[in-house]
């Protein structure tokens, strides 16, 4: 995933909604689940974040192309 968070907000904030709002709409649309999520963990503890800066396509380009070189393997 390649998103621009902007300054005013703290990264750890952001990716904690991110994977917040999507594990529940994942539980809810592929586990059958309408709530109590309380004590579930669906995504890892940590993540990985960087800056692209000048090689933001090449990076584009490996996100896009990551579906098709995981079914290669």
């Amino acid at each position: 995933m390649c998103i621009s968070i902007p300054a005013k907000y703290a990264v750890s904030n952001v990716v904690g909604y991110i994977k917040g709002k999507s594990a529940i709409s994942i539980a809810r649309n592929f586990m059958g689940r309408k709530k109590n999520f309380t004590g579930e963990n669906f995504w890892a503890r940590g993540y990985y974040v960087s800056t692209v800066g000048l090689d933001e396509d090449v990076v584009r380009r490996y996100i896009r192309d990551q579906e098709v070189h995981d079914e290669r393997l």
